[in-house]
């Protein structure tokens, strides 16, 4: 099996690719995607949510010009949403047509009624599909999400690059997919899945990756507004809160201060627009008021000590 991707030669190469998407990558990210590409691994990543882990597989795919495959993870999820199906409603006419044709052969019309011709393929049948001319980013968004069960049907694809279908056979891709799966840790996921893996853990990112992020993607952001925004964030998420902002708070909460005129930081703004980050009403009474106006002073302190040591 063999992939016709333009694929990175060089670990450099891959943060390159991945910056030009907007996506700001460390060294140890890149190294585990040029080896999951290099070595046609499935790609593991766990951390909490909103540290960008879905992002990578967009901005691989946007990358290396190819179609992204997403299954969105959840409890209940089974063969018939994630694998296959068979067109029921179609089965039901044909067999009405053979009907009134007359003459129906029972072995016969089983043959058809069970071809691929009333196949609904779905993600992951359609991510091996032998018709594609390259490797699609296969995207398998929160597994942990889905019951244990659920990753019984991933071992085969992972493990070979195929899916057999009792009525059809196996399927196996000519391309095989890169295969990049997620997980939030709200269960542990098994060690036969990980074993197929390779493995990564992404953290909330430090001050200067952070505003990086902020900079890349929002450009019509103040430089000064986007330091206060990163520093404070980054004092936020050392509260006891019951749920932590992710990267993709800041860049919302950034995105309302430009849409709002916002310059700079200041107590008041940042109480009316607290719900932009925090989703959870204790945490907002948690912080609101006089707790915001510490953490500002504090996290004006962080980035001016951040922002001299990054050379602004």
């Amino acid at each position: 099996m063999t992939t016709t991707n333009n694929l990175p030669a060089s670990i450099d190469e891959v943060q390159n690719l991945l910056s030009q998407q907007m996506y700001v990558s460390d060294r140890g990210l890149a190294v585990t995607i040029f080896l999951a590409l290099k070595l046609q691994r499935p790609l593991f990543l766990e951390g909490e949510a909103g540290v960008g882990k879905t992002e990578i597989a967009r901005a691989l795919a946007a990358a290396l010009d190819t179609e992204l495959i997403r299954i969105q993870c959840y409890e209940g999820l089974d063969v018939n949403h994630a694998v296959y199906e068979w067109n029921h409603t179609r089965q039901i006419l044909e067999i009405r047509l053979m009907e009134a044709g007359g003459g129906m052969d029972r072995e016969t019309a089983t043959a058809d009624l069970f071809s691929e011709r009333f196949l609904i393929k779905r993600p992951l049948l359609q991510a091996i599909d032998e018709s594609r001319d390259k490797s699609p980013v296969l995207l398998i968004d929160e597994l942990d999400r889905a019951d244990e069960e659920f990753e019984g049907f991933l071992l085969e694809l992972l493990a070979d690059y195929q899916i057999t279908i009792p009525e059809l056979g196996t399927y196996r891709a000519v391309h095989p997919p890169i295969v990049i799966i997620t997980s939030n840790r709200t269960r542990e996921i098994h060690d036969a899945l990980k074993r197929r893996c390779l493995y990564h853990w992404i953290d909330y990112p430090d001050f200067q990756k952070e505003l990086q992020i902020v900079t890349s993607k929002i450009p019509e952001a103040p430089r000064r507004l986007a330091q206060q925004v990163t520093a404070f964030v980054q004092e936020l998420r050392e509260a006891e809160l019951y749920k932590i902002p992710g990267i993709s708070e800041t860049l919302d909460w950034t995105a309302a201060l430009v849409a709002l005129n916002q310059k700079e930081l200041d107590p008041q703004v940042i109480d009316d627009t607290m719900g932009i980050m925090l989703k959870y009403q204790d945490d907002i009474e948690l912080v609101r008021g006089e707790p915001v106006r510490a953490m500002l002073e504090r996290s004006a302190n962080r980035g001016t000590r951040r922002g001299r040591r990054g050379g602004g």
